[in-house]
């Protein structure tokens, strides 16, 4: 699986830290967007996006969604377009590549969803929702969602939530009670609110996360579920009641130091478990991704050990986790290797790596059958030894 689409040179190996990336005047966002100690919200959200353009199909900039956002961010200039899949200067530009964290910064687009369809999933949750977004600010560089999305990957907020949130409803409504339990929960029809984005992150820029929120604690048969990278202590104050799961994604700190660009640290992820289930949130944990590379398994018992000294009962009592290892693809490699090379060196591993065609006919790559397999087993040996507690829901 060789690459030579964006030859390593030494320009290219000093993006990672990346203040080549943020003029010198600006403040820094590559570190830590959620807040310090004495900061409020609003200027972690400050420091994670800085947007001076909004791209915006005419329907999503009148909705009333839409006007929320205009107000929120009054300094960006507003481009008008007919579809917000098809942007010419962000999607169709290749020399956007090197930009891939400063778009993240700058540039939200607001869409309206032309299809809503609530898919059968069966792993993490039963359905993956219609979401009420597309892409993130944050910038991990295995995700999934850019894959499809050429040369940037900002966020698209979909601004006819109320149509999303119509359309839920009917689909609880004619789901009735879980006949019976499965590893995505015992009771509740779980949904799968933030496929293709992070709603922690998507709070930050409108209602459309706090909506869904509220409208689940309302549906006693259904729960919603989304993953997250971002300490949004925000979300804290709306009463989710039990009915939605948030499930933090962590990994060892020194591969999330690489990997997990402008997310919040993993001990302060970790940290804020407690607070979220007081609050009225089931939280979870997603061990993920696993990334293979020499010293893994010592980096991950110590994970776990992390997980276990820090985390008080009430947090272990209704944790379960999901283990994904990584799977990776050819064209997000190739975009990688114009912005963050060093984390390809952990990504991108043909001599372990097999090709794997996926369902949307993605060209992907994962961990050799045996493999992945073995370390599959060698995790839960892992977790049974340092977190006995943690319920591994699934594992692939």
């Amino acid at each position: 699986m060789p690459s030579s689409r964006h030859p390593r040179s030494p320009r290219q190996a000093s993006l990672f830290p990346l203040d080549d990336l943020i003029d010198a005047s600006e403040p820094r966002t590559a570190a830590e967007p959620s807040p310090r100690a004495g900061e409020d919200m609003s200027s972690a959200a400050a420091r994670l996006l800085r947007i001076r353009e909004i791209v915006a199909e005419p329907a999503a900039a009148v909705s009333p969604r839409g006007r929320q956002i205009l107000a929120r961010f009054p300094q960006a200039r507003v481009t008008e377009v007919d579809s917000h899949w098809r942007i010419p200067h962000l999607h169709g530009n290749e020399g956007n590549v090197e930009r891939w964290v400063r778009v993240k910064t700058e540039t939200l687009i607001l869409g309206v969803r032309r299809t809503l369809a609530t898919r059968p999933n069966g792993r993490s949750a039963d359905w993956i929702a219609p979401g009420a977004s597309n892409g993130c600010a944050m910038a991990c560089a295995y995700c999934y969602v850019p894959r499809r999305k050429g040369y940037a990957n900002p966020v698209t907020v979909f601004t006819d939530i109320d149509r999303i949130l119509a359309h839920l409803e009917r689909h609880v409504a004619g789901q009735g009670r879980k006949p019976a339990p499965n590893q995505c929960d015992p009771t509740a029809w779980v949904y799968d609110i933030g496929e293709n984005g992070d709603c922690s992150v998507d709070a930050l820029i409108s209602d459309n996360t706090a909506d869904l929120i509220r409208a689940f604690r309302s549906w006693p048969t259904a729960k919603a579920s989304f993953a997250t990278k971002f300490v949004n202590r925000d979300l804290l104050r709306l009463d989710p009641r039990g009915r939605t799961r948030v499930r933090f994604s962590v990994m060892p700190q020194e591969d999330a130091r690489l990997l997990d660009v402008r997310t919040s640290p993993v001990p302060e992820r970790i940290a804020a478990a407690a607070d979220f289930v007081e609050a009225g949130y089931e939280v979870h944990f997603n061990l993920s991704p696993v990334v293979l590379r020499p010293g893994w398994e010592a980096a991950w018992a110590e994970l776990l050990r992390q997980l276990d000294d820090v985390l008080p009962a009430a947090v272990k009592a209704q944790a379960a986790a999901e283990v994904i290892l990584l799977t990776h693809n050819r064209a997000l490699h190739e975009i990688n290797l114009g912005w963050h090379p060093r984390a390809e060196e952990l990504l991108w591993r043909p001599e372990i790596q097999e090709a794997k065609r996926s369902q949307n006919g993605d060209d992907n790559v994962r961990y050799r059958t045996g493999l992945k397999g073995a370390a599959v087993g060698r995790l839960r040996e892992l977790i049974a030894a340092h977190a006995p507690w943690l319920t591994v829901r699934y594992a692939f």
